[in-house]
């Protein structure tokens, strides 16, 4: 009897723990929203500057955290009339001087600003902070900088962006608070000393507890006809459709779900597989989805060199070969244009001897296309046949094209699979 009872008493354990543990990650959401609420809220209505970092892979829900935060504060009467914000995206504003201007922009200083010249950004960013005071300092409108892609802001020269908002969240010139989204846990490492001291190391982890049952019924409810369709009968039919049940279909979406949890990927996903609905064909089959995962997965680098000329694709061996002898140490353009005569002179019979200003053109190509990127900015002390380059191309992509471009001569094949140019 006793053996009964502790056997029971260990499955109700059982059941209780994992129960607890899948409140978990509510519990933590919970937190998060009621420690960053607070801190905005200091802000907003105390005037207390702070900077905070939401860190957490795609689909965590770290945007949708930020602004249910903010809805929930913005229902204040006082909060809202009161605090400004200025959202700027890592991907869109790619330099200080962009993210200034946008800054202005969304703080409606435009007209206040006018034709002023500043002898630096400190000095721009501290008029514009100016600018929003009502009277004494005691009324300066807090303001929320939100840094979505927070990572790519700290590639910015100097990082001075970000040295210049995280100061003045120190140093109490007025109230801001600086929030950045971003997917990188080393983050902070990326962040020069004298910014990494002037933040105040708060971080938000985010974990997404997304279960791959719980994709596929999203999956479902994405692809769902709505109860109002014009055509019932229809979309009886389409709802109806069993195909995550389809085995080729739950591969396809394991791999997806395995690589990003994020939603919008799974919308690029799901609309390509959409796009190839006709009226002959009503109804999303298995196939379409494979080919839409298969878009997806393309990799356009590779798909850019089918497009190239012979020269271009020869001097994009020549670099393969320049990282291989060199161990991916930077190049210059006279180091492909000598690999590439050596080929000429020694190997190919198909491939015509160019002219060097010619080569140099092909080469200025591959540049444009960002196949090969300079490892400094551009200065006119440096002839351009000696600034130092790097391939921005893998081993496996290269050969891979060249299986795929259309009527390769062999010889440019062999030399690209022969270990030494």
């Amino acid at each position: 009897m006793s053996k009964r009872k502790s056997r029971e008493t260990h499955m109700l354990l059982g059941e209780c723990l994992s129960q607890v543990w899948m409140l978990l990650p509510r519990l933590w959401e919970c937190c998060c929203f009621r420690h960053l609420l607070e801190l905005l809220r200091r802000t907003a209505v105390h005037g207390e500057s702070n900077s905070v970092l939401i860190v957490g892979p795609r689909g965590s829900g770290k945007t949708m955290l930020l602004s249910y935060v903010l809805r929930e504060l913005l229902e204040e009467k006082d909060v809202n009339k009161n605090v400004l914000q200025v959202h700027l995206n890592g991907l869109l504003q790619t330099d200080d001087r962009i993210a200034l201007k946008e800054i202005t922009r969304q703080l409606n200083l435009e007209n206040v600003v006018g034709d002023k010249v500043f002898g630096s950004f400190a000095e721009n960013l501290a008029f514009l902070l100016e600018a929003l005071k009502k009277g004494n300092r005691s009324s300066s409108r807090p303001v929320f900088f939100i840094l979505d892609e927070f990572d790519l802001f700290a590639h910015h020269k100097n990082q001075t962006l970000l040295y210049n908002l995280l100061d003045v969240s120190q140093s109490a010139q007025a109230p801001v608070a600086v929030v950045g989204l971003t997917c990188r846990l080393d983050v902070l490492e990326l962040l020069e000393k004298r910014v990494k001291s002037r933040f105040s190391h708060r971080q938000i982890h985010l974990l997404s507890a997304l279960t791959f049952r719980q994709y596929l019924e999203v999956v479902c409810t994405q692809l769902s006809l709505p109860s109002d369709f014009p055509d019932s009968r229809f979309s009886e039919e389409w709802n109806n459709s069993k195909l995550t049940e389809d085995k080729s279909v739950e591969d396809v979406l394991q791999k997806h779900f395995n690589i990003s949890k994020d939603f919008r990927s799974l919308h690029v996903l799901l609309l390509l597989a959409l796009s190839r609905v006709t009226t002959s064909s009503p109804a999303i089959q298995p196939t379409d989805l494979v080919e839409a995962r298969r878009l997806c997965a393309a990799d356009y680098k590779a798909n850019i060199l089918h497009g190239l000329s012979i020269l271009e694709l020869c001097l994009i061996i020549a670099m393969k070969h320049l990282n291989e002898i060199y161990e991916g140490e930077p190049f210059n353009f006279q180091m492909v244009y000598n690999e590439f005569k050596k080929f000429i002179s020694r190997k190919s019979r198909s491939i015509h001897n160019f002219e060097k200003p010619v080569v140099m053109k092909a080469f200025e190509h591959l540049q444009q296309l960002e196949l090969v990127k300079p490892m400094e900015a551009s200065t006119t002390k440096i002839q351009r046949e000696y600034q130092l380059m790097k391939l921005l191309l893998d081993h496996s992509q290269i050969m891979e094209s060249l299986q795929r471009y259309p009527q390769c001569p062999t010889d440019v094949k062999q030399w690209a699979a022969s270990a030494f140019a």
